[in-house]
């Protein structure tokens, strides 16, 4: 597993047809989500204890694992549904696990959002992580729709990124928790 995280990193279109040919790793994908969802939160903590704003939240970092995990699946789902109709080539095959699995490998660059906390680069770590994020987002993409132009992934990303952030924000404000801890 830990290789294909680094082979997602990297952009590796080969880990991405790896993940997405093999259903057994639909588990190994929610466990980056997990891993990412972990790293977010106690890089949040640990910043709220550090400047004082706060102390460690326990609920919301359990609740961030699985708004992580909800979202991932939801993205999948948005992704799948806008890549495989909105978008489809000809040779679009794809199925929501084969879009679950890319997607959630492409979360790993997010594991450094746990250095959050450090003093003048916290929040520019976090935004660079976001950026590869997205990137590794776009390839995985391109590689579970058999794309082969990565503008067309891009604006996948771009035009599902809309139905899941409402969903997404709907889902917080009902259970009171908007401006929790977030992987996706």
């Amino acid at each position: 597993m830990l290789a294909r995280m680094l082979g997602a990193m990297r952009m590796d279109v080969n880990t991405y047809e790896d993940v997405e040919d093999d259903r057994s790793a639909t588990l190994q994908a929610m466990i980056v989500v997990v891993i990412v969802s972990l790293c977010t939160g106690v890089g949040v903590m640990l910043q709220s204890v550090i400047s004082g704003d706060g102390s460690a939240d326990i609920v919301r970092l359990l609740f961030g694992i699985v708004m992580g995990i909800v979202g991932w699946a939801l993205w999948a789902l948005v992704t799948w549904i806008v890549g495989s109709t909105v978008l489809k080539t000809p040779d679009t095959v794809a199925d929501w696990g084969q879009l679950a699995r890319g997607t959630g490998f492409a979360q790993a660059p997010g594991v450094f959002r746990l250095f959050v906390f450090v003093p003048v680069v916290g929040g520019l770590i976090a935004l660079l992580s976001l950026i590869w994020q997205i990137a590794c987002m776009i390839i995985a993409v391109r590689q579970c729709l058999d794309y082969t132009s990565t503008w067309r992934a891009f604006f996948v990303v771009l035009i599902s990124v809309i139905p899941y952030a409402v969903i997404y924000i709907i889902f917080a404000i009902v259970l009171g928790f908007a401006g929790g801890v977030e992987s996706s």
